[in-house]
């Protein structure tokens, strides 16, 4: 099995679980991590998505038995295969629920596109990332556009051409992850504390976070305004909306608070 799933406490663990080949990328794996990341964004009892790796790499990019059987592809079948790592990179990106990446060791290449794809990200520090494509005469690019979004172009042009590994302090500077932590036990305290802050926040409001973010980027400003005062006014009268206005002016927690009262909804 490529990839396993774990939903406990409203948060589901999705692990890569190719350790014996690095996590590397073939198509079992693209076709289940989106499969499973589409299932998960449509279950309603799940909150929080973690992306997580076993063994000591989270993901080495592609699999060199994968990678070889494209020596021999057609045009049409290269856009085709590249086409289905684009849905898969798509599916965790628009994902509805919040996806936080768990990091543990290097990611290299595909994993980079794994990484980038994801809300938050937190990194061991010995971990390294590597855009290596052009080692072997290729480019990152199905990958180009998740990394493009977390990865200031200054930077891109460094690592993209040189190919050369960076660090995580290094990922950090620059806004490609969220946090760093020396020790292995102390990634999981830094989601346990995001999954916590993520739980006492409304679900739906969560969703159109993440969506209105996409939209704004690549809308004009007057259209990113446009958009913004519509989307506090829907806000503003919906359920959720009401509800949460209603309880912060009663001074009590909302339904979705996991410790709350009242956790069925209006």
């Amino acid at each position: 099995m490529s990839i396993k799933t774990e939903i406990k406490n409203q948060i589901a663990t999705v692990t890569l679980s190719r350790a014996e080949v690095h996590n590397a990328l073939n198509e079992e794996m693209i076709q289940g991590l989106t499969k499973t990341f589409l299932d998960l964004g449509q279950d309603n009892q799940v909150r929080a998505i973690i992306l997580a790796a076993d063994g000591k790499t989270f993901c080495a990019g592609a699999d060199l038995n994968w990678m070889s059987s494209m020596l021999n592809y057609t045009l049409d079948e290269n856009i085709a295969d590249a086409k289905r790592l684009a849905k898969m990179l798509q599916t965790i990106y628009e994902c509805p629920k919040p996806v936080i990446c768990r990091v543990q060791g290097a990611a290299f290449g595909g994993g980079v596109g794994l990484v980038s794809a994801c809300d938050m990200v937190v990194a061991i520090e010995s971990a390294t990332f590597s855009l290596s494509e052009v080692k072997i005469g290729l480019i990152p690019a199905v990958i180009s556009p998740f990394v493009l979004q977390k990865m200031p172009v200054s930077f891109a042009n460094r690592y993209f051409l040189t190919a050369e590994r960076f660090s995580s302090s290094e990922a950090l500077r620059m806004g490609f992850i969220s946090s760093v932590v020396s020790e292995p036990d102390q990634l999981d305290k830094v989601i346990e504390d995001w999954t916590k802050a993520i739980l006492q926040n409304a679900p739906e409001a969560i969703d159109l976070c993440k969506s209105h973010i996409r939209d704004v980027l690549s809308s004009s400003f007057d259209e990113g305004l446009e958009h913004a005062s519509r989307a506090i006014a829907e806000r503003r009268i919906s359920k959720e909306g009401q509800e949460g206005m209603k309880a912060f002016f009663e001074k009590r927690k909302p339904y979705w608070v996991v410790d709350g009262m009242d956790k069925q909804k209006c």
